[in-house]
């Protein structure tokens, strides 16, 4: 498993609510066709890419820590892969929870 799940317990991320239902922020990669969970170490970092995501009019978003090993327990039960970004976008990591 990588270091950011086994080294971090909690980590940052973009959470959207709508109907009084929360969920994580999940992104697409057109280009490569691949669905995936923007994440971060910093809070500061968290809220300056949430700036930068894709958003659906008429949802409330905010950045929340989430312990990381229920984040990947979740995006791996759902098909998504983890990218640890940077506070500019940038991808330092990606991550796939489901391969262990």
């Amino acid at each position: 498993m990588t270091t950011l799940i086994t080294e971090n317990p909690m980590v940052w991320v973009a959470v959207q609510t709508e109907g009084g239902v929360e969920t994580f922020v999940g992104q697409h990669d057109r280009k490569l066709d691949i669905a995936y969970i923007p994440v971060f170490r910093e809070k500061e970092e968290a809220q300056q890419g949430l700036l930068m995501m894709k958003k659906v009019k008429g949802r409330k978003y905010e950045v929340q820590a989430v312990r990381c090993r229920e984040l990947a327990r979740d995006a791996a039960r759902n098909g998504f892969l983890l990218f640890l970004l940077d506070e500019d976008g940038r991808i330092i990591e990606k991550i796939d929870p489901s391969a262990g």
